[in-house]
């Protein structure tokens, strides 16, 4: 089969979309990304007594970890849309049932971020227990 794509778009990688591989490397920095934030959040949950409200209250006070918690939520919900994004690509066919499972994904987790950001918000910022 012959490929008709100019010797440019190929070096650049560039496809019938025109996007490139700008999705694969966003996806990629967010999983670098998403290494220290996780084991920054594991180490800090796992230094906790108990996991009451009054303890994450007071951990999510310091303005260090609410930026921390902040940034995982959304480095988080961003790396999975691009994954699940990937996987809609790769295995839905039908171009009705592919335009609503984009919607889908980009709308729900567009929701897991906002929801994710307002509890931080809520925690940090709330009274404690």
């Amino acid at each position: 089969m012959t490929e008709l794509r100019t010797p440019l778009s190929r070096v650049l990688g560039r496809g019938a979309a025109h996007e490139g591989v700008s999705h694969w490397w966003v996806q990629r920095l967010t999983s670098v990304a998403l290494i220290p934030l996780s084991a920054w959040f594991a180490w800090s949950v796992l230094r906790f007594d108990t996991l009451d409200y009054a303890v994450v209250h007071a951990w999510l006070s310091s303005s260090l970890n609410a930026l921390g918690a902040f940034l995982l939520v959304l480095v988080l919900t961003w790396h999975s849309s691009l994954g699940v994004q990937v996987v809609i690509d790769d295995y839905v066919h039908h171009d009705g049932l592919k335009v609503v499972a984009v919607l889908v994904n980009q709308f729900g987790h567009a929701l897991l971020a906002a929801t994710g950001v307002f509890a931080v918000l809520k925690i940090a910022f709330g009274a404690g227990a």
